[in-house]
């Protein structure tokens, strides 16, 4: 907890599951004030939960093993989420790449039976997932998209969305 429980640490740790790597884009989607996600980043990093990356323009943040190795965490927190503070039903719905079975929230796949590693799961919108009027960020409109756990959101070098 003293490395993962500060405020905002979790949402950017989760967020990097979903695969925001790119410091603007951990601001476009959290909202965070600039000087707390320099220093959440700076700390996750020099935990080993997070490493830079360098791409051909920008530098980016992508978990590492260790880093990873949170994702039981992080998917128990949001399913306790879902089950009080999602009258609509979960946010969102994790299936298994390899059978498209639903992952459960002990991360197991309902099909094959299996324990699902993240860079197996594809993310998708759930009942729960309510669009938020005011909310034009280009982060949130891809999360509503399904995608694989892990992947970035975006090319490596593809420019920031303004």
């Amino acid at each position: 907890l003293e490395i993962i429980g500060e405020r905002w640490t979790l949402l950017i740790v989760r967020d990097a599951f979903y695969g925001v790597r790119r410091f603007a884009d951990f601001i476009d989607h959290l909202q965070i004030p600039r000087a707390v996600l320099a220093s959440r980043l700076k700390a996750l990093t020099a935990a080993g939960v997070l490493a830079r990356v360098a791409g051909e323009r920008h530098v980016e943040y992508e978990l590492t093993d260790k880093g990873a190795a949170l994702w039981p965490v992080v998917l128990s927190l949001m399913s306790w989420g879902d089950d009080f503070y999602a009258p609509s039903g979960p946010r969102r719905l994790y299936r298994h790449a390899a059978d498209d079975g639903q992952v459960d929230r002990a991360g197991r796949c309902d099909a094959c039976g299996m324990p699902v590693p993240p860079a197996d799961i594809i993310a998708g919108p759930g009942p729960g997932l309510e669009a938020t009027p005011d909310d034009d960020s280009w982060v949130t409109a891809a999360l509503t998209r399904p995608h694989r756990l892990l992947e970035p959101l975006r090319p490596a070098d593809a420019p920031a969305v303004a």
